[in-house]
């Protein structure tokens, strides 16, 4: 038996699909280039086809047949020897259907192999938000700034490239460069993407992770029912309604909190988040009427505090809001918890403004992280700034 790789590459649904689907395309056919044999497939996700919705794509290459016919007799690997995330966000970890509960995105990592996260931000303020592990591995960055496009529109920027480059880098021994360049020659037929590769490749290193480093956060476990545990024919748990709840400061009893399904969380769905001047809030209730999850609590003086673990970053709550600045859409990559906004505000009001004052002027501008182009021509003026970001990178 020869050796089996896996690579998998983590995406934004819908928007990340294509890219998704080319990389690990790529990684099959410049495998092929060194003899190999190889498959790439997409799995997991609510839906691929949804916006933001966290899916997979992957990659397995053999030396031989008998190797491969192995690897494809599984649903997906179970153990991978690179992890791709496309969208640094994510790195706070990936909720999909076949999964129960946020599950972190080196969950399938091998011990001491590479995760590559695309990314402005360096290694330690990534690491705030990936999760620690008992094993070790490595975490390289490639720089470059997200690479989001239209349902119908394929953001051709050089990312599928660069990152196959990365993974020469990473892991040589699944595919090289000189095989990465060759498939982009024969198939691609365009040398700057070559050039973006090989830079890619000189640029990429990686730092070493230690056992226990990373987001502290201990994710919650799910113990699945057998089928004698469960209850009598085909019937759907009824929801409470929920009520009202205490001021954290006055402790007076008000408002509504709905309750919500402890096992069915959004918060990975997410590449922006709604941030609240609970001073300036009219109580106008257009937020909460017209947010498609519910994910507002109406606190006992009135206003509307986001449940950041349903919230899914769509942005209808800002668009909705009549009052300028009121509700403003941030950079999740701003965040490393989902505390209630309105809590830190009944605390301290002046220091909840300042924060909230200085996390505006510093996140990245929403309109930077757009799902999809919101004009016609939006694409053409953003390669540009796309290409001047990779220069510096």
């Amino acid at each position: 038996m020869g050796k089996l790789f896996a690579v998998e590459i983590i995406y934004r649904g819908v928007f990340q699909k294509t890219l998704a689907k080319n990389i690990t395309r790529g990684v099959v056919l410049a495998a092929h280039n060194q003899g190999k044999l190889g498959l790439s497939f997409g799995r997991y996700g609510d839906s691929p086809e949804r916006n933001g919705i966290p899916a997979k794509s992957f990659a397995i290459v053999a030396d031989d047949e008998q190797t491969l016919e192995e690897g494809m007799a599984q649903y997906e690997p179970k153990r991978v020897d690179v992890t791709v995330v496309l969208d640094d966000t994510l790195c706070k970890g990936v909720e999909s259907w076949a999964w129960y509960g946020l599950q972190p995105v080196h969950r399938a990592l091998k011990p001491g192999h590479t995760l590559i996260v695309v990314s402005l931000q360096d290694a330690p303020t990534l690491l705030k938000s990936i999760h620690h592990r008992e094993t070790p591995y490595k975490l390289g960055v490639l720089k470059g700034a997200t690479s989001f496009s239209g349902m119908w529109v394929y953001k051709d920027d050089h990312t599928d490239v660069r990152v196959l480059g990365a993974i020469a880098k990473a892991l040589p021994e699944l595919v090289g460069l000189t095989a990465i360049k060759q498939f982009v020659t024969e198939k691609l037929k365009n040398p700057l993407k070559g050039t973006s590769a090989q830079l890619a490749f000189d640029r990429f290193h990686s730092i070493e992770v230690k056992p226990g480093e990373g987001n502290p956060e201990e994710l919650p476990k799910f113990e699945l029912l057998k089928w004698e545990d469960m209850r009598d024919g085909v019937s759907i748990k009824g929801q409470p309604q929920g009520g009202p709840y205490k001021d954290p400061i006055t402790k007076q009893v008000g408002g509504f909190r709905p309750a919500r399904n402890e096992l069915f969380k959004k918060g990975s769905t997410r590449t922006q988040r709604p941030v609240v001047n609970f001073a300036t809030c009219t109580k106008c209730t257009l937020c909460w009427l017209n947010c498609p999850d519910a994910s507002f609590d109406v606190t006992p003086e009135g206003t509307y505090d986001t449940n950041f673990e349903s919230c899914c970053g769509c942005g209808i709550c800002e668009d909705v809001c009549p009052v300028k600045d009121c509700i403003t859409m941030v950079n999740e990559a701003q965040f490393h918890d989902n505390k209630s906004q309105w809590e830190a505000f009944k605390k301290d009001q002046d220091a909840y403004l300042k924060w909230l004052e200085k996390t505006i002027k510093e996140a990245e501008p929403e309109e930077k992280r757009s799902h999809g182009f919101r004009y016609r021509g939006q694409y053409k003026e953003q390669v540009p700034e796309a290409l001047e970001a990779a220069q510096r990178a």
